[in-house]
């Protein structure tokens, strides 16, 4: 497992593409928080990182479908796929040593932004006026997200050989769950609302950016990875 961790890390940061994508990112997440007149933090006026918290969902929605992608559709259309289950791991260790593999790399793009808690930090008046709790619940809020929507990309790589329909795939799912469900609570549905919108991700995702860790949104987050690793599972078993 180990084995096939490393080499899926390797993969990842021996093309270019995985530093382009990784770069694509933080350039984008800087962007938002300091140039761009509608979400920069210099105009707001305020020490806060409210637009890093609020615009990264948006960037993960592509971000980590496009990291997650190659996970198992490459490995079926390069036919090492049966290769890779003939060896002495079972399924659901390869499930995992791939899904802990873009963990990481969800983790590597995630943790630069710490670097914007420190300036604002320093920006604020006086020095260190900001929400803490506020700031690292929304941060574990937002590890969480890229977490299920990771979970949601090997999901998604496991139905196709085709990079580009895995991406789509995971996407649309993303797009789903996270901005979907959100939407259509909305919609005045009477009873059903409340029960559309706690299965809706943004609905844990802002409970966390309180600055209060709840046990039961950190479950249904937790729950919905391993949902999505077990339907990988399953597909990958019935084919």
């Amino acid at each position: 497992m180990k084995s096939l961790f490393l080499k899926e890390i390797n993969a990842f940061f021996g093309s270019l593409l995985g530093y382009l994508i990784l770069a694509m990112f933080l350039v984008a997440m800087g962007l938002i928080v300091w140039v761009f007149p509608e979400t920069s933090v210099l105009d707001y006026g305020y020490a806060d990182l409210e637009p890093l918290f609020t615009y990264t969902p948006y960037v993960f929605t592509f971000l980590i479908p496009a990291l997650s992608m190659r996970a198992i559709a490459e490995e079926r259309k390069n036919n090492t796929w049966e290769l890779l289950r003939t060896s002495p791991l079972s399924l659901i260790q390869i499930i995992l040593a791939k899904y802990l593999a873009l963990l990481l790399l969800i983790l590597l793009a995630v943790i630069p932004t710490l670097v914007y808690y420190f300036s604002i930090i320093q920006l604020g008046e006086p020095a260190g006026n900001l929400d803490q709790a506020g700031f690292f619940g929304s941060w574990i809020g937002l590890l969480m997200i890229g977490a299920v929507f990771g979970a949601v990309g090997i999901f998604s790589s496991s139905l196709s050989t085709q990079q580009v329909v895995a991406f789509v795939l995971g996407v649309f799912l993303c797009f789903v769950l996270y901005f979907g469900f959100s939407a259509l609570a909305d919609l005045s549905l009477g009873a059903w609302s409340y029960w559309i919108e706690e299965i809706s991700l943004s609905f844990h995702y802002i409970n966390l950016s309180r600055g209060v860790i709840d046990s039961g949104d950190i479950f249904f987050l937790i729950g919905m990875i391993w949902l999505f690793l077990g339907l990988s599972v399953l597909v990958l078993k019935n084919k």
